[in-house]
């Protein structure tokens, strides 16, 4: 019985290690010069993380997995809030906003996958395609997602 205690506790302590490794940007400009340095494209999820049911189902499902930790590797994590109940710091709310319009994004969870492009002093972020919950864990998630990055 010990034993067994002892065994759920580690794979719920590797778990949360995983989870804990993935680096979410909230800036976008420091995330598109780090795309643009690896090549790698951007995953930006807008959520409402403190009252959103579907963004928090998303997290727990997906992203707080092992599997999407090791595909998260290939992408640049980036993470757009609209909470309700923590006020966001104006500048990290003015830009929020502001993608917000840009992608037209209307219901959350939504994930746009994109990559940076410049165009002489000016950046476009290219959109190569947009998710939201997908069912069936973090495996049939990935299949999704990979679909939209296979464009880069």
């Amino acid at each position: 019985m010990k034993k067994t205690i002892l065994c759920i506790f580690f794979l719920c302590a590797v778990n949360s290690i995983s989870a804990q490794e993935l680096t979410w940007h909230t800036d976008i400009n420091k995330a598109i010069g780090i795309s643009s340095q690896t090549n790698k494209p951007m995953l930006l999820f807008f959520t409402g993380s403190d009252w959103c049911g579907w963004c928090i189902k998303l997290q727990k499902e997906v992203f707080k997995k092992p599997e999407f930790a090791e595909w998260a590797e290939n992408v640049v994590l980036v993470e757009l809030d609209y909470p309700r109940k923590t006020k966001l710091e104006p500048a990290l709310a003015q830009q929020n906003a502001q993608l917000q319009q840009i992608f037209k994004v209307s219901g959350y969870p939504t994930i746009w996958f994109v990559t940076p492009q410049k165009n002489g002093e000016q950046i476009n972020l290219q959109q190569l395609g947009k998710t939201g919950y997908v069912g069936g864990g973090p495996s049939k998630w990935i299949e999704v997602a990979n679909q939209f990055i296979a464009k880069k």
